[in-house]
């Protein structure tokens, strides 16, 4: 896993073993476990990491009214009850334009108004609640509304 692992040789002393992986992918979930000799004894601990991933299909740049899928999974084993989707911060209601199913979303017309923070919610059968943000760009117009635009003669025009 090198070079996206590390541990901070300094904090040893003070008893601190802590792994760090920079940046979690999917294949790192799984059960770890760290052993520590001193002197005549031998300390261990156990650690499962779960990942979450939020994926976005078709891939950046995302152009406007063009569809698009959001999905989001996590290496949780038990089953998935229910997904729900927040968009800066507030609740998405799964109809018309947003429609999810099994852990995605897909958002039928992209507006540059979708564009911003999007959080997936998945909660499982044992009550576990797992969450991930993604940023949405959206690539639109960001214009006026009356796409006519008058410069004088002579001048610049945006």
């Amino acid at each position: 896993m090198r070079p996206r692992v590390s541990v901070q040789d300094s904090a040893l002393r003070n008893g601190n073993f802590s792994l760090r992986i920079d940046p979690v992918r999917s294949e790192d979930a799984g059960l770890y476990e760290a052993q520590v000799a001193y002197n005549t004894g031998v300390q261990s601990c156990q650690v499962d990491l779960g990942v979450i991933t939020v994926t976005l299909s078709p891939p950046s740049p995302v152009v406007e009214n063009e569809p698009l899928l959001l999905s989001c999974n996590s290496s949780h084993q038990a089953s998935l009850v229910e997904t729900r989707w927040f968009h800066n911060g507030h609740l998405v209601p799964t109809s018309g334009t947003f429609c999810s199913l099994h852990g995605a979303l897909s958002i039928l017309r992209p507006a540059m108004s979708d564009a911003g923070s999007w959080r997936c919610q998945l909660r499982y059968s044992d009550n576990e609640i797992i969450s991930a943000t993604y940023n949405l760009k959206i690539l639109g117009f960001d214009g006026p509304t009356n796409p006519v635009v008058y410069a004088a003669a002579g001048s610049a025009a945006d």
